[in-house]
């Protein structure tokens, strides 16, 4: 997967640029290019003496999450249960503390969103960067296991970290079903309630177009434009939402990788 990413940037004319730094991306924005950061979620790639880490760290990888929703050896995903608490299981591994302190040496950005509470609450001791979970949502809006807790979210908020919303409407609709007719403005309830938690400099968009049922508001990354204009119809100024949409995600990346 990570070739086909190397691939795409190479045969785009530089319409596609491999983002290392926030000043690849600004400079890709500033061209009117594309700015992917190679990540992987779920780090059954990787050995437990992290030697395939500093390989694919030389590739371009700046950010990970240790699960996806199963076991590994660094931790325990949170399973895909509905209603359900996000406390499922064990927390980190031995595995997976050196993982996260390797993560923090290397400023490699570590992913929450499919871990469980226990691992979430061991990484968060553990770690000395911005806690992010890149898509999940709010658990007292859609008691989904992959959504977070109010405690989690004050703890990502304590470290000025940042919470993606996750456009999966299992993970938005309060009575967790799978229906694209889901309004955009439950979306936007999610945002609304996730910066009262969080504050305006904490929230981003997290997507999870990859084999999620989303929306047909939106559709697809070029149905966007829909989600922004829904944040302006809820009286969402206009500064709020540029920084949902991509400062509060340029702020906290530039914080974690120091560049």
């Amino acid at each position: 997967m990570a070739s086909l990413l190397f691939r795409i940037a190479e045969r785009s004319g530089g319409g596609v640029r491999i983002a290392r730094s926030v000043a690849d991306i600004r400079a890709a924005k500033a061209a009117g290019a594309h700015a992917p950061v190679l990540h992987i979620e779920g780090c059954e790639a990787l050995d437990g003496d992290l030697r395939m880490l500093d390989v694919l760290y030389a590739a371009g990888l700046r950010t990970l999450g240790p699960v996806w929703s199963r076991s590994n050896i660094f931790g325990h995903g949170v399973p895909f249960r509905f209603p359900s608490s996000p406390d499922t299981g064990d927390g980190l591994t031995d595995f997976g503390q050196a993982l996260i302190r390797r993560c923090n040496e290397m400023r490699v950005l570590i992913d929450l969103s499919h871990i469980n509470e226990k691992g979430f609450w061991d990484i968060a001791k553990l770690s000395n960067a911005p806690l992010v979970a890149t898509h999940s949502n709010a658990h007292a809006l859609c008691p989904a296991s992959r959504n977070l807790t109010d405690k989690q979210l004050a703890a990502i908020r304590e470290t000025g970290g940042l919470v993606g919303v996750n456009y999966a409407v299992s993970f938005l609709r309060k009575d967790g079903r799978r229906d694209a007719d889901t309004p955009l403005d439950t979306v936007v309830d999610h945002i609304a309630y996730l910066i009262e938690h969080l504050g305006e400099d904490g929230v981003g968009l997290g997507s999870d177009f990859d084999g999620a049922m989303i929306p047909v508001g939106i559709g697809s990354a070029a149905g966007l434009p829909n989600l922004a204009a829904a944040m302006r119809k809820r009286q969402f100024s206009e500064p709020l939402v540029e920084k949902i949409c991509y400062e509060n995600w340029l702020r906290v990346l530039e914080q974690t990788w120091g560049q």
